[in-house]
């Protein structure tokens, strides 16, 4: 069946076992799964020039790939964790976190380039019926050894033998489909007159951003971010030079002063939304303000606040850990119901204490938790808004460090406020400028002007503008800036 099943792709002229997943089905597949994608990623970034752009140069890629006249979708996301992925069917999806680490046209390029080669070679058919085929042949093999020994139990354990190996196999599957995407990515970066070079630099610039996260968190700076592309898309600087050559042995021409873009990436992304925005809530510092549902708090310093789509999380030293979410019930008339009653029911909390935050009505109680990784000594909080809204505020670190975070959990918890009116209104985030250096310039004056209050400012200076450190400016040189406004 498999060998029947297999057919050439025309972009990749590998030849593919797909049998379970046609072109249509990867149409139905996109269109059922974008919007799920927009609900888990904070929806769409809400810039028509952003937009536009980012639409623009894909467009053009896709028109040098073997696709060229499929209809191709590519939404920046309202997300800062630097990523970009494609769903079958030619739905491609970059951050906004990934936009702002960026600095030209031909950076942006060799992203959207490397997601349209998934979708041309198929990746995600391929792996689809790969999986499916696994499956049926575990099944079949549960099945005779069943008949064989006439015992159920073995047919169940034959079965999990060989889920687990081929998990492991189409695990290791995507290593191949990686590389093939690259190959496919600098080619069309260069058929529209890109460096397929610069492919290299924004991983680099992505090595960058891991390690700075790493070391904001106390952490060891060669650990990988578990949110971190290099995460989704395990690809390094050699595999990508690697796959360049290989372009250029099957006729790729890279053009003898090949386009970078960077005035017009600078132009696209000037007032771009730095860790947040108005319509999903953003990060100033450690602080984090929701002008929508007027609120605001402030994580313990040296934590990483992540907006996710449900709640607010914070990752800090030690493995110190908070999230915070709303919920609305009428199954509780106050925190302490809520608390006892609807969070934690079922549990035995002791010492539940009812508090006021800034006026407002709340209740908190320890808590002792087990994970896989060891006991948690954790701290409930409900806070009642005035609109109704109970939000609940888990706070928690490994229990043989958690006597160190108990003033800093304690001072959070009384940071949560209500925003007035006017205080929503005039909350504004964090914007990427675009700033010119003049003379008398360096690094470290120009890292005084950056607004994101965390102590790391030279490092995101230097991180988001690709500079070594120490590395001399040029008067006139246009570089990028996180400013207050």
């Amino acid at each position: 069946m498999a060998l029947g099943a297999c057919a050439q792709n025309q972009a990749s002229g590998r030849s593919q076992f797909t049998a379970f997943v046609s072109p249509a089905e990867e149409m139905r597949i996109g269109r059922e799964e974008h919007p799920k994608v927009l609900e888990q990623y904070g929806g769409e970034y809400n810039n028509p020039r952003v937009k536009a752009y980012v639409q623009r140069i894909g467009e053009r890629l896709a028109a040098r790939s073997e696709l060229a006249g499929s209809s191709f979708t590519f939404t920046v996301l309202n997300s800062d964790i630097s990523n970009a992925f494609a769903l079958p069917g030619g739905y491609v999806y970059i951050s906004r976190g990934l936009l702002g680490l960026m600095g030209s046209e031909a950076e942006l390029a060799s992203v959207l380039g490397h997601e349209i080669g998934h979708v041309t070679a198929r990746h995600t058919a391929e792996r689809l019926s790969r999986g499916q085929a696994a499956n049926i042949f575990t099944n079949i093999l549960g099945i005779g050894v069943a008949v064989l020994t006439g015992s159920g139990d073995a047919g169940s354990l034959a079965a999990q033998a060989t889920g687990t190996g081929a998990g492991m196999w189409l695990a290791g599957f995507s290593r191949e489909q990686e590389f093939e995407a690259d190959k496919l990515g600098v080619r069309y970066m260069a058929s529209e007159g890109y460096d397929p070079a610069e492919a290299a630099e924004m991983l680099a610039k992505l090595g960058a951003e891991t390690r700075l996260t790493a070391k904001m968190l106390g952490r060891d700076p060669e650990s990988a971010d578990s949110f971190s592309i290099m995460q989704t898309h395990p690809r390094t600087a050699d595999r990508v030079v690697a796959a360049t050559e290989a372009a250029r042995a099957q006729g790729m021409i890279v053009a003898a002063n090949p386009r970078q873009g960077v005035a017009e990436y600078f132009e696209a992304i000037d007032g771009l939304s730095v860790l947040g925005d108005r319509e999903s809530g953003f990060v100033r510092g450690n602080v984090f303000l929701h002008p929508a549902l007027r609120i605001r708090f402030e994580a313990p310093k040296g934590f990483r606040i992540e907006n996710g789509s449900d709640a607010v999380s914070a990752r800090g030293p030690s493995g110190a850990t908070m999230r915070v979410d709303a919920v609305r019930t009428r199954a509780a008339t106050n925190p302490r119901d809520f608390l006892t009653g609807v969070w934690a029911r079922g549990q035995t909390l002791r010492n539940v204490e009812t508090i006021t935050v800034n006026g407002l009505p709340a209740a908190t109680a320890p808590a002792s938790l087990r994970t896989q990784n060891g006991s948690v000594a954790a701290r409930l909080v409900v806070i009642q808004h005035p609109d109704g809204a109970f939000y609940r505020m888990l706070l928690a670190a490994p229990a043989e460090v958690a006597d160190r975070f108990t003033d800093d959990f304690r001072r959070t918890t009384y940071s949560f406020r209500a925003l007035s009116e006017a205080e929503a209104r005039d909350a504004q985030p964090l914007r990427m400028r675009i700033a010119t250096v003049r003379p008398g310039d360096t690094q470290e004056t120009l890292a005084r002007r950056m607004a994101t209050d965390d102590g790391f400012e030279l490092e995101r200076f230097q991180l988001i503008n690709g500079l070594k450190q120490g590395e001399a400016l040029a008067p006139g040189t246009r570089v990028k800036i996180i400013a207050d406004r």
